[in-house]
This record gives structure tokens, sequence and C-alpha cells, in this order.
């Protein structure tokens, strides 16, 4: 409750400094491309007294803290509080050039912003660009102009989008089960959208607010609405998102932005993992004191899977432990490294700590242990 604003900010720089140390331990390879994610969250209270407390879009009492993360690693860069009311990218310019400058000074060959429609803050997009190393991909409101833009099209631009597996069949494949939710909506006559095609596109577009030309890419959904056994009507969607990278396919470029959603994990793990958006004290300064505090356990174990070793006959299957133990859930990574039943003997002149419990982590632990 002591902390003023600058002490906050002070504290975030602290880390991100020592963050500076544990990546440089890493191999070249991961400093090709940084991928920093911006984006907001609702934490509510029910409180009635703490300062800075609004309400929001939602109608949820509370604050509305901004994430920036890195991708790569999943680590919170830089946590902000701010009042319930205010809108999602509120403050993230400011933060996405501290975060611009941390990749950087780190060692990063090329940074890739990223955001949902509320982060398309053109007014920032030409200084941006200006930079050689900084990429950008945010979605952009389906605006009439753009939506009439994107209707103009010739039909023989759009490019048909083939969405990855999720998952690798590894013995054969399967039949498909019914899906049951489905039929049932279906037999109760409800009103029922589905998708049936997807298509890319891409035009030049110049924002009011900007004075350089970037890359639009449009995604266009044909869905088609039925109710019950009746086919009503087709329905076409638009998504819109605007780059500087002229580079990557058009399908490559609505993959980049679809893969922000990952960054929804990294929220749902500070809020109900290490509990850091709990908002348990009196004022808006002393919430965000404490998020920054208890974000650190998550951010340790995202440094503790980076220290691992990936040298050696095993590598490869050093290096896929070493992403597994970096996606963990904070819950399963508390189970699995930290809640170890142990025997401390005193002997001689040394302490010997001795395992009573086995699990497939402690070969990755003893790893860990010895890296440290």
């Amino acid at each position: 409750r002591r902390f003023t604003v600058e002490d906050v900010l002070t504290l975030l720089e602290i880390i991100n400094r020592v963050r500076l140390g544990v990546w440089q331990k890493q191999p070249a390879a991961f400093f090709a491309q940084a991928r920093i994610d911006g984006d907001g969250t609702i934490a509510d209270t029910t409180g009635e007294c703490k300062e800075g407390m609004d309400i929001s879009y939602k109608g949820v009492w509370g604050y509305h803290p901004l994430v920036i993360s890195l991708a790569n690693t999943g680590e919170p860069l830089y946590l902000v509080n701010r009042s319930g009311n205010c809108p999602s990218s509120q403050s993230a310019a400011a933060y996405f050039d501290r975060a611009i400058d941390l990749c950087l000074a780190a060692g990063f060959r090329e940074i890739l912003l990223r955001g949902d429609t509320d982060f398309s803050q053109t007014e920032h997009l030409d200084r941006w660009n200006a930079r050689p190393q900084v990429r950008f991909v945010f979605g952009i409101d389906a605006m009439p102009n753009l939506v009439a833009l994107a209707e103009g099209l010739p039909e023989g631009l759009w490019q048909p989008l083939h969405r990855p597996a999720k998952y690798e069949v590894r013995t054969e494949p399967r039949q498909r089960p019914e899906n049951v939710k489905e039929r049932i909506v279906r037999e109760r006559g409800y009103k029922n959208v589905r998708l049936e095609s997807e298509q890319v596109a891409q035009f030049d577009y110049r924002p009011t607010k900007c004075h350089q030309t970037y890359r639009m890419v449009v995604l266009r959904k044909n869905l088609s609405v039925a109710e019950g056994q009746q086919r009503l009507f087709d329905e076409v969607r638009y998504f819109f998102y605007i780059t500087n990278d002229r580079a990557s396919g058009a399908a490559a470029i609505v993959r980049q932005a679809n893969e922000r959603c990952n960054q929804e994990n990294l929220i749902e793990q500070l809020k109900n993992g290490v509990r850091a958006l709990q908002m348990p004290v009196d004022s808006l300064v002393s919430n965000w004191a404490y998020m920054v505090m208890a974000s650190l356990a998550w951010t340790l174990k995202a440094w503790f899977s980076l220290w691992l070793p990936t040298e050696g006959r095993w590598a490869d299957k050093y290096a896929a432990e070493k992403q597994s133990v970096l996606t963990l859930e904070f819950k399963r990574f508390r189970q699995a490294f930290l809640e170890l039943p142990c025997q401390i003997v005193r002997t001689g002149r040394r302490l010997v700590y001795r395992l009573l419990s086995w699990n497939r982590w402690l070969p990755v632990f003893f790893r860990g242990v010895q890296a440290l």
C-alpha cells in the first residue's frame, strides 16, 4: 500500500532487467522474432470502497488491467492496472513502445505487435512502421467503408483459406462420433449458424490518421443460417487485419492474428493460477503493485523452463520437455516441481534432501537444479 506509480514502474523495469539475463541463455534461433501481444481484461471485485474501481462495459464493477506479454514464452512484460470503465487500449501504445525497446535490447531481430480491434490505434502506426525491425498485425473494425471495399473486390482476388488440422492422427483415423449438440439444435428448431467456407483477399488502405498506406487483409466467412430443418438464408461476415508485413501471404497474416488468442490462456493463469488479478487491496496503485508481485510466480516458472539445458545426446527430447514445462498450467507446475515431499537429513557437514515420491517430471527437475 506504500507503493506509488513510480515505484511500480521501477519494479517492472527491475524484473525486465533480470529477464534480459535469462533470455541471453537462449540459442540464436530464439531471437528471430519477438511476438508481443496486448489485451485488456476485466478484474471484478465485490468491494465497494476500493479507490479507482468503476463499472465496466460489461456492467461489472472492478478494474481493467492491461497485459503486454511475449507470446514466445508466455511472459507478462508489463501489467498495468486501470479503472474499470477505461477503454481496452488506454496506455497500450506507451507500453508497446517499452516492450519494443526491451526486446531490441535483448537482441531480437524482428518485433511483431499483435492486438484485437481495440488496439488498432492508427495514430501510432506510422511511428511503429518507421522502425525497420517492427511489424504489426492488428484487427480493425468492419466499418462500412471497409465492407464496401471488400464487396467491390473482383471474385478472382479471393483465395480459399485452408486451416491446418488441430492435431496429427498418430494411429489410424476413426469415425467421428455423432454431433449431439448439432442434433438437438436441429430437432428443437433453434437458430443455427454454420460456417460453410472462408476466403481471404487484400487491398491497400490508408487510415485517416496515417500518412502511409498499409496492407489490409480481409477474411470473408460464408455462413448458412437455419432454423430446425429449414435453411433460412446465407450470410457473409468480414474480418479485417491491418499490417505493414508485405512479405507473408494473406493466409499467414490471418493465422498470426488468430494465434494472439493464446494470450487468453495467459490471462486465465494470471487470474486463477497465480491469482494475480484478485484485487485484494484498497486502491488502484496498491492493487497494481500486488498484481506485479503475484505475477512473479508465473514469471519464475517461465524462467525455470528457459534455464533448462537442451544440449547433449538427448537434445531433441530435452527441447520438447523444455517447451512442455513452459506451457504447463501453474497448478500442474506447482504439483510437479514445488509440492514435493522431501526428507532433510543432516549428516556430517552437509544436508541431504531425500525426495520421498516420484513423478515423471523429476528428471527435468534435477536438470533444472543442476543448471541453477
